[in-house]
């Protein structure tokens, strides 16, 4: 099973900031969110490595 990173934790891997992040997913380079809750928000890990990786 994929775990789920919150927004600090995807900030802490890309070392990128938060507007920059949402930049990327409003753009399509950056995997979007997925809905968690009532207003949370996540990102599928595998999803966020699988970025990661391509950018290497």
């Amino acid at each position: 099973m994929d775990s789920i990173l919150r927004l600090r934790e995807v900030l802490r891997i890309c070392g990128a900031s938060r507007s920059s992040v949402y930049l990327w997913v409003n753009a399509g380079i950056f995997p979007p969110p997925i809905k968690i809750g009532a207003r949370a928000v996540g990102w599928r890990r595998s999803a966020v490595q699988k970025w990661l990786d391509e950018r290497s």
